[in-house]
């Protein structure tokens, strides 16, 4: 049984926040002289002088409309990294608790395990890319907090399978953190609505990817409004700036734009994926849902540096697990595409 008491660390659960000035005021006024803000206001032509909303209430409200999810089961931090940050400080106890993540995956949730000193258990994905649910299970004791669990994965682009995901939702009392970064490149529908159902589940989500926004660093997490009040009781108070809250709410209003360039890349995927196939430098190209593929190829690294010369990056992910000789290509536009292809022909040519 699912208890988010137990999970909670004792001092976060005595935590008073802190308490900003905007947080002491609500309604409206018309001098504002309390936050020791400069009243002269800035250099800018949109004055930032003002402390931005704490709650980002408007935000939320737009994002609400647009998920279709309560604003009250929505937390925004400073990318999805300061979400993945702050479940470790709310919930595990540092050299105590452990968490689950299934390589090859998203490495923050490694990174953030470490700087907070929390035990990582692994259970690699199988061949496949699909989850090992029996080595899951075995890794799981009184002092596990968190499963992570990325769909599309990252590097691989694959979804995990949907009844699988929610066979970890169903037998784990723990929280399940299933990162959906690329989930608008999937045809596997979002787990947002099943919130409702599995009081242990969060949703991470992310204006970086299908909304361009990569430069504002503003990420979602959709939880229960329990452990939504406490990610917000833990936060920094104005972790999300005005600026980054402004020009998001101007973004929303933009769904119909944000869809297109959401087709235009699966399109330009899939025809590069047709493309990639039919190369014999390239030994196998994995399935993708995300806006990057995976593919196999040899000697990986001496292909990497080649591109280099021809002023084109990839990722190079031959160290990760189970993808020995894989770079990671990242869908660009069409003309960065057939630069890329022109560049791997020639290398092929050259050999």
């Amino acid at each position: 049984m699912f208890d988010l008491n137990i999970l909670l660390r004792k001092n976060i659960k005595k935590l008073a926040p802190y308490s900003s000035a905007r947080d002491e005021f609500s309604g409206e006024a018309r001098v504002f002289l309390d936050a020791n803000e400069n009243s002269l206001g800035s250099p800018l032509l949109k004055w930032y002088n003002r402390y931005p909303d704490p709650h980002q209430q408007l935000l939320k409200k737009a994002v609400s409309s647009v998920k279709n999810i309560p604003a009250e089961k929505i937390f925004l931090g400073n990318g999805s990294d300061e979400c993945i940050d702050l479940l470790y400080r709310s919930f595990c106890n540092p050299g105590k608790d452990n968490v689950i993540i299934c390589p090859p995956t998203y490495g923050m949730y490694e990174v953030s395990a470490n700087i907070n000193d929390v035990e990582i258990r692994i259970a690699p994905l199988l061949e496949d890319f699909q989850l090992n649910l029996a080595h899951i299970e075995s890794l799981v004791d009184v002092h596990t907090k968190i499963i992570w669990l990325c769909s599309p994965n990252n590097p691989t682009g694959n979804s995990l399978n949907r009844e699988e995901l929610e066979m970890v939702l169903n037998n784990f009392e723990g929280i399940v953190a299933v990162d959906e970064a690329y989930i608008n490149f999937a045809k596997q529908k979002s787990l947002l609505q099943e919130l409702n159902d599995y009081p242990n589940l969060v949703v991470l989500q992310t204006f970086s990817k299908a909304w361009g926004l990569a430069g504002l660093r503003l990420g979602l997490a959709f939880a229960s409004k329990e452990i939504v009040d406490i990610l917000s009781k833990v936060k920094p108070p104005y972790n999300i700036n005005q600026a980054t809250q402004d020009l998001a709410l101007k973004a929303l209003e933009e769904v119909g734009q944000v869809n297109d360039m959401i087709k235009e890349i699966v399109d330009m995927r899939n025809a590069l994926a047709e493309v990639f196939e039919k190369m014999a430098i390239i030994e196998k190209v994995y399935p993708s849902d995300a806006n990057f593929i995976l593919i196999k190829i040899k000697d990986a690294k001496k292909v990497y540096d080649y591109l280099l010369t021809k002023g084109i990056v990839v990722r190079d992910r031959s160290r990760v697990l189970l993808c020995e000789d894989c770079l990671r290509v990242t869908v660009g536009t069409e003309k960065e595409n057939t630069d890329l292809v022109d560049a791997l022909i020639s290398m092929k040519n050259e050999q």
